[in-house]
């Protein structure tokens, strides 16, 4: 009985061994997550949280909201390679996705202003640019991100500059134009540039935020009477040559008539992968932002981001200093749902291929 009893021990051990990852760690690989600091020791919170869960990724600020006479991540060029160095060393894999929203125009992390070139023109200014002078802008932002250790650059914008009332896209000059052959051709310029330099990208923000009259940011956006399907071309067009795709916090009852499009299975599986037949990794907008926290508790935000199809959940400790969550509480979260039966285990393995596919593009 003894002996029977050691083999099957043993035999469990083995085949354990031969499973793949723990849990903790599928769930941690859908997780990228923001922290507060310019360095990172190896008992700091965020290193353990990279090296007990095996994060899909980080993102980087320069903005501190708690404090704004310091910096947040980012403060000169050596300080951000030090960092991007450390994060890494805590990877397992040392596939650590390292993100930044460095598009140019308004929205850039790497400013002038710490030592960075900076000042890398609007898609909007790009967009008169001829196609030479577009890729040799972006080659040069690209050497520049790389050359920090940052592995991901959240963009190019593919939203449509159709409405000129939209504060959030328009008026800040984030787009490349109305035409979405011409604003295809440019965010494919973009995202050439920088896979030539090894540094992945992102499509955003799907399924199209540029006909919005709101912010996302700060609440509830309805595009039901401003969208048009014509918001989708440049992601049909662009599928096969994507990393990845972000989508947006809008809410379109076109497309699903309860869920923003972020929480929306009929949004991320039913459009984006099915009809449309995009197979690789879907990031959500920031799910602090006000459009899903003034709507949803932490539990439900999650339940839905993962059943909707979103591989990598992204909560960026930015929004609201009083309101960050620990990376323990989103993996606990998660694994209760599935205990609860909230959630299938096959939803976290598919997020986790995909995540694992999307890594593997870093040492193309």
């Amino acid at each position: 009985m003894k002996k029977i009893i050691k083999v099957l021990a043993i035999s469990s051990l083995f085949f354990g061994c031969l499973n793949a990852d723990p849990m903790d760690k599928k769930i941690g690989s859908m997780l990228m997550v923001g922290f507060y600091g310019t360095e990172v020791g190896k008992d700091s919170q965020i290193c353990k949280d990279i090296r007990d869960y095996d994060l899909a990724g980080v993102i980087l600020f320069d903005h501190n909201p708690t404090d704004k006479t310091k910096p947040k991540n980012i403060s000169s060029v050596s300080q951000v390679a030090k960092l991007t160095k450390q994060l890494q060393d805590c990877s397992p894999n040392k596939n650590l996705l390292i993100a930044v929203d460095q598009e140019g125009g308004k929205v850039q992390r790497l400013k002038n202003a710490y030592g960075f070139l900076g000042n890398f023109p609007s898609a909007s200014s790009v967009s008169v640019m001829n196609d030479a002078q577009i890729s040799a802008t972006y080659t040069k932002m690209a050497k520049e991100l790389r050359s920090v250790g940052i592995n991901y650059d959240l963009a190019p914008v593919v939203d449509l500059a159709v409405n000129p009332q939209n504060r959030v896209i328009f008026g800040l000059g984030r787009s490349y134009g109305k035409n979405p052959i011409d604003v295809s051709k440019k965010a494919k310029l973009f995202v050439d540039a920088m896979n030539k330099e090894g540094v992945l990208t992102s499509l955003k923000h799907f399924p199209g935020h540029g006909s919005s009259l709101g912010d996302t940011h700060k609440g509830y956006v309805d595009v039901t009477n401003t969208w048009s399907s014509v918001e989708l071309n440049p992601y049909k067009e662009l599928k096969n040559s994507a990393d990845s795709v972000m989508v947006a916090h809008v809410f379109n009852s076109k497309i699903d008539e309860k869920y923003p499009a972020s929480l929306s299975s009929k949004t991320v599986n039913g459009l984006l992968r099915n009809k449309m037949g995009y197979n690789g990794a879907v990031i959500t907008d920031d799910l602090q932002m006000g459009a899903i926290q003034s709507k949803y508790s932490l539990k439900d935000t999650l339940k839905l981001a993962v059943k909707a199809g979103d591989d990598i959940l992204l909560f960026g400790n930015q929004l609201d200093p009083n309101n960050t969550v620990k990376t323990k509480v989103l993996v606990d979260t998660i694994k209760v749902l599935i205990e609860n039966n909230e959630l299938l285990v096959n939803d976290i393995n598919r997020a986790y291929a995909r995540v694992k596919k999307l890594k593997e593009r870093l040492n193309q």
